[in-house]
């Protein structure tokens, strides 16, 4: 699967199951950023994210460990 910067319930479900140690709500934006990219599967231009995106990315992975 190509994963996208839009595709924030699916990078969300590759972050809980890949770190699985992690609190995303103490997560810092660079380190999120750092690990969406290097998912695999991953297939977007890093340069496009932006806090938005990765708020939403946050957000998405609290619900999914809720």
């Amino acid at each position: 699967m190509s994963l996208k910067w839009t595709d924030t319930l699916d990078i969300a479900i590759e972050l809980s199951e890949t770190h699985t140690d992690v609190d995303p709500q103490y997560v810092r934006f660079t380190d999120l950023h750092r690990w969406v990219c290097e998912l695999d599967g991953f297939d977007d231009d890093p340069e496009r994210s932006n806090e938005k995106i990765l708020e939403a990315i946050q957000m998405a992975w609290i619900d999914e460990i809720s």
